[in-house]
């Protein structure tokens, strides 16, 4: 049964123009280029370039019947109402012949896969081996492991393409594809990789005298991760010894070449070398002059915008003239549309330089010691509340500051975030932060005896006789941010 009540509800909602400051308050500076460009391509009545000044009476009068003249002359409505332009008229090319292009292109190798696919092409194998390879190496993860059984590939390959192949073919195609280089590529556990990579590595080495010790190496080598993966895995290398019987010596240089593989062969191609590379771009610039701390926004987070003068001038001089008609009205209405969108993505865009500048200015106040020193011991504890109170903004705005942005100071580039950080108290009732605790946790790691690493009850101890009080659940939080293993993994000979 349908009923019908009249009710008042008192609700929150962002307006389009917070939800795009919050947008654009969260891009980094690369990523705010990209919008820029996008707004820029799409709204016509945005321009790149300052406000122009305002002219003086005088010359305004002079000029403005010229000017309304001549704006209608240039605009016709008609052309924003049926856009039939061709795109080559719409592009411009403001430079000579003769002037050189210094932009620099990315580089576009080959993938990974096309790498293999080329290696595979060069083989001489047969076609149904051939062809079985390619779907192997289709099957690969980006490490260079095939995660799949063998099984299921028979499988897709009857389901999928209506080929009934035995699997002895596909381990054939297997053995080929474990052939290309990167050695180790095809492997299907990290045992097989290490062993694939460890046995060319042995053939490639010759039985000549100066190199006989090296190939007893390997040797032990290959004998520990067919035989004894498991203890080698735990780091149980007392156990290994007595198994093989033999001496520190010869399991140390054992050990080395079995540590200077490749675990992730696949991470060795053109394609995964250029996504590791990261280019970060400073929101801030920070330098100390003269016992004082300038803190200066990048030029590149405060672009210069302003709204198309002819566009203003077009809504001015057709808003003044005689009653429009239908068609006239779409087309104002059309430009009202875009000078205001135009207005909104201006004021956004300075709204996010004035919210960036405040937050940095109130986190280098609470954190000067540090940018004076660059000594991690100086940072003081500070969560975004501190930073939000300070600001008078939400703790999510202060969020979506410094999850993104960087500061270039003379210490380094650092993430806004990583100068947060939770408070601990210390036996004397002072507050320090759990930076400072994390920077003496990896001194004592990096100070301790590799063949018997401190375990977290030592490490707790440790800190515990420096003041500082800290339980052994919170010394292993910290080491795990620190991203090192616990002490048995630790263990070196």
């Amino acid at each position: 049964m349908l009923r019908q009540s009249l009710q008042q509800k008192l609700l929150q909602k962002l307006s389009p123009q917070q939800i795009q400051l919050m947008k654009l308050l969260q891009l980094p500076t690369m990523e705010l280029e990209v919008r820029i460009k996008e707004e820029l391509e799409a709204n016509p009545a945005l321009e790149e370039g300052a406000e122009e000044e305002t002219w003086d009476e005088d010359r305004k009068e002079d000029q403005e019947a010229g000017d309304e003249s001549e704006a209608m002359a240039e605009f016709d409505f008609q052309d924003y109402l049926d856009d039939e332009t061709p795109d080559y008229r719409l592009n411009i090319r403001n430079q000579g012949m003769d002037e050189e292009d210094r932009s620099v292109p990315y580089s576009g190798g080959a993938t990974f896969f096309e790498l293999l696919q080329g290696q595979l092409g060069l083989l001489d194998v047969d076609d149904k081996i051939r062809a079985m390879a390619a779907h192997v190496i289709g099957n690969l993860d980006d490490a260079g492991y095939l995660r799949r059984d063998l099984d299921s590939i028979v499988n897709d390959l009857a389901f999928t393409e209506g080929l009934v192949v035995d699997r002895s073919v596909i381990e054939a195609a297997l053995k080929v594809v474990q052939r290309l280089d990167p050695a180790g590529v095809g492997a299907r556990d990290l045992r097989e990789c290490l062993q694939l990579q460890l046995k060319r590595k042995f053939d490639t080495v010759s039985a000549q005298k100066h190199q006989l010790a090296r190939r007893l190496s390997q040797r032990i080598a290959l004998e520990i991760l067919e035989e004894h993966f498991d203890a080698f895995s735990k780091k149980h290398y007392t156990r290994i010894q007595k198994a093989m019987d033999i001496d520190e010596e010869a399991l140390k240089d054992a050990l080395d070449e079995i540590t200077a593989l490749n675990p992730k062969p696949g991470n060795s191609g053109s394609e995964s070398n250029r996504a590791g590379a990261v280019h970060v771009v400073p929101d801030f610039l920070l330098a100390v002059e003269d016992d004082e701390l300038r803190l200066q926004l990048n030029q590149r987070n405060a672009p210069e915008l302003r709204i198309s003068p002819m566009y203003k001038e077009m809504m001015q001089t057709y808003a003044s003239g005689s009653k429009p008609n239908a068609q006239q009205k779409d087309a104002l209405s059309f430009v009202k549309q875009k000078v205001d969108a135009a207005k909104w993505f201006v004021d956004a865009v300075r709204q996010r330089q004035h919210t960036l500048t405040i937050t940095m200015q109130a986190i280098i106040d609470h954190q000067k010691a540090y940018f004076f020193s660059g000594d991690e011991v100086d940072l003081r504890p500070m969560i975004l509340k501190d930073i939000a109170d300070v600001v008078g903004m939400d703790i999510s705005t202060i969020s979506r500051v410094a999850n993104s942005k960087y500061i270039q100071s003379p210490y380094g580039t650092f993430l806004l975030k990583s100068f947060f950080s939770e408070s601990m108290t210390t036996e004397t009732g002072e507050e320090v932060s759990s930076r400072e605790v994390k920077k003496i946790l990896q001194e004592a790691i990096e100070a301790e005896d590799k063949r018997k690493p401190l375990a977290d009850e030592k490490l707790g101890k440790l800190l515990n006789d420096k003041g500082y009080n800290i339980a052994r659940r919170t010394v292993a939080k910290y080491r795990e941010q620190l991203g090192v293993p616990v002490a048995r993994l630790r263990k070196q000979l």
